[in-house]
Parts: structure tokens; sequence; C-alpha cells
């Protein structure tokens, strides 16, 4: 891994340690996370393999960042206070987070350092072509991890701000209501 891979990774995971801390919802929260990605997708995302199981390991990586991503942005507290929206990642978006950033992380790491022979067995005995199948399927997965956490938020947020509870547990029933 370079310095920029480096720096791009701890980029991408010091944006939801950001949202620890209660704050207001507002453009950053959206343009942030997706400039990254954009950036890292432009970058690294040369092509697309379609050989072989290329799709296959891509779609799979992809589905695993779309359950990341969502489930991060379930996860994130947002309420209304004063006229604003706040948003809070809870510990669970932050460790959906970091887990998914942290996978990627890790399997470059690993690659590095010894792994490349398993990974090149493994490719061979699932058809998956070429390096850049690999390449194409983590960068996808974290661009749809963080395109899915990023509008489940969005949506979770106008949900909020028309009135509705963001999530079935976000308002509590005390036991008079069931008496009632």
């Amino acid at each position: 891994m370079t310095n920029a891979d480096w720096i791009t990774d701890i980029v991408l995971v010091l944006v939801v340690f950001r949202q620890l801390r209660e704050g207001r919802l507002d453009g950053k929260t959206f343009l942030i996370p997706l400039g990254i990605v954009a950036f890292v997708g432009f970058k690294y995302l040369d092509s697309i393999p379609t050989a072989g199981n290329d799709l296959v390991l891509i779609g799979a990586l992809m589905a695993i960042g779309a359950v990341l991503g969502v489930a991060g942005g379930v996860f994130t507290r947002i309420r209304s206070a004063g006229g604003h929206l706040l948003i809070k990642a809870g510990a669970v978006s932050a460790v959906l987070w970091v887990l998914g950033m942290g996978a990627r992380m890790g399997f470059q790491v690993w690659v590095d350092h010894g792994g490349a022979d398993h990974v090149a067995r493994f490719s061979l005995a699932h058809d998956i072509t070429t390096g850049q199948a690999w390449v194409a399927a983590f960068v996808l997965m974290a661009l749809t991890e963080v395109v899915t956490r990023v509008a489940t938020i969005f949506v979770r947020s106008r949900m909020v701000a028309a009135g509705w509870p963001a999530t079935a547990a976000a308002r509590p029933v005390s036991s008079l209501e069931h008496a009632a």
C-alpha cells in the first residue's frame, strides 16, 4: 500500500469518527464521504473486468458493502432539535464502518505481505481472471458502502424532518400508552 492508500483509508475511517459526537446534519455530512469515494473511484477504478467470475466477485463484495452501508445508516441516530437535524453515529454504526474499511485495508496488507500466492490460487480455482477484478471489487464495495450509508441517512433525515420517527425504537412507548 502506498502512503496515499493509507491516507485515503484513514480519512474514510475518520469520516464516521467525526460523527461519534453529535453534530448538525448538513451538506458536508453527504458531500465529504461522496467526494472521497469519487476520488478513490477515479484514482483506482480503471476498468471493471467481466470475464470468468469477475462479476460474481464484484457483485458479492458490492452486496456486502450495501449491507454494511444500510446497517450503518440505520444505526446512526438522527433527531430534530431547535429547528435543525442532528446526527450521531452509534457504536454499531462505527463498528460496521470500521469493519468494512478495515477489511479492505487488512486484505491489502495481507496481499502485500505474503498473501498474494493465496489470492492467486483462489483466483485460479474460482475463475477470477485478473488482479484488477479484486481492485474493482474492493473499490466498488467501498463506494457501495458509502453511497448506501449516505442514502439511508438522507432518507431517514427526511423522515425525521417530516415528523416521522426515524426508527421504530426512536420513540419509546410508555406502559400507560399500552393500557389505553
